[in-house]
């Protein structure tokens, strides 16, 4: 009964859009020279570089199967 309320709500666009435009934190806290002076670099990922990160995931998966193992087999 709930699912056909909600469907019937969706279909007559009781739920309206968003707004048009969104508003962004940083634009509102900084100004304009500060936004276009900051450079998104995608290797660069928090002060860390993504084949760092991709090596630590490696390694922690390593790590998860290995305990895991030893569980199975240990108990």
């Amino acid at each position: 009964a709930d699912y056909s309320q909600l469907g019937f709500s969706l279909r007559s666009n009781i739920f309206q859009d968003g707004p048009l435009e969104s508003q962004s934190l940083m634009k509102e806290s900084y100004t304009p020279d500060v936004i276009q002076k900051a450079i998104w670099d995608p290797k660069n990922w928090h002060g860390r570089r993504t084949d760092e990160l991709g090596k630590w995931h490696q390694k922690n998966a390593l790590n998860l199967n290995l305990q895991k193992a030893f569980e199975d087999k240990y108990g």
